[in-house]
């Protein structure tokens, strides 16, 4: 069922980190976070761009360097974090022609899943009160996850599979990630969420002749920037959010329209994948989770 979100509570005294934060939808959460008197970090792989967009806006933000495709990036980032209120894993890549992260794995998986698996788990123990993970209608494009060849090596590359598979990883991370928060009994909530469809410029980095017609494309069937941010800035904020809910937007095949519970794939829904996913993530990363996160595994 749709609802229609409450206004967004005061802020002043929450602090935020956003990924992605200096487009997008992520300049537009930590626009309106900031207004309601948050005190928001935008996490940013190109600091100076992510000032630019910080001066334009009004309110206690910062920017930070953050480079998602570069695990020792990753954990220097981590060093820096005090504690802080609520993470909200936005930053992503979709569609781009083949390129690895520093670490050698496919760019599109190893930025939007594993150096969010990596950064949520190296902060996890500084956060007070919940994870955001921004997913996509995407991943049920996909109908495997091909867990034992992250880097490419054993397949042919597709840009149009790769995105999807990062995006049903995100979701299943967020998904087993609130698993394990609840079967240790942690107070912390993790949340998934999806945007719609939205002009945010993510789908105009392809380097094909699409970049030229998909953003006039979303602008006709999609919606605003502002519209699509509303998911994201509902589980971040709302007292009484159902963490166990795929928040998005319900109309037009979820691409647009009022704010509720979405459905997911089958593959998305299978809590065994979760886990082979959670081990083939720590075995990538190096990154193990506090103890919160990783009781009750069965």
């Amino acid at each position: 069922m749709a609802r229609t979100p409450d206004p967004l509570p005061d802020q002043h005294g929450r602090r935020f980190v956003i990924t992605g934060a200096n487009g997008g939808l992520g300049e537009e959460v930590t626009r309106t976070l900031a207004a309601h008197g948050a005190t928001v970090i935008m996490a940013c792989r190109d600091p100076q761009r992510g000032q630019a967009v910080a001066d334009r806006l009004t309110g206690d933000i910062s920017v930070a360097a953050l480079d998602l495709a570069d695990l020792s990036a990753v954990r220097r980032f981590a060093q820096t974090c005090g504690e802080f209120d609520v993470l909200i894993n936005n930053a992503g890549l979709m569609n781009v022609p083949f390129a690895r992260t520093v670490d050698g794995f496919e760019t599109q998986f190893g930025v939007n899943h594993l150096g969010h698996f990596a950064l949520t788990g190296l902060l996890l123990d500084r956060i007070r009160d919940r994870i955001i993970s921004v997913s996509s209608i995407s991943h049920g494009w996909t109908k495997t996850l091909p867990l034992d060849d992250l880097r490419f090596e054993k397949r042919r590359y597709s840009r149009h599979s790769a995105y999807p598979e990062s995006k049903l990883a995100t979701l299943m991370f967020g998904r087993e990630l609130q698993r394990r928060l609840h079967g240790s009994g942690s107070s912390l909530r993790s949340y998934t969420v999806h945007p719609g469809v939205a002009p945010t410029g993510l789908v105009a980095k392809t380097q094909t002749p699409l970049d030229w017609v998909s953003e006039p494309f979303i602008r006709l069937i999609g919606q605003s920037r502002t519209a699509a941010a509303q998911s994201i800035l509902f589980a971040a904020t709302a007292p009484d959010a159902d963490p166990d809910t795929y928040w998005g937007p319900t109309k037009l095949f979820n691409t647009r329209g009022p704010l509720g519970a979405c459905p997911s794939s089958a593959l998305s829904q299978d809590r065994a994948l979760w886990q082979q996913l959670w081990t083939a993530s720590e075995r990538a990363t190096g990154v193990r989770f506090p103890a919160a996160a990783v009781m009750h595994e069965n």
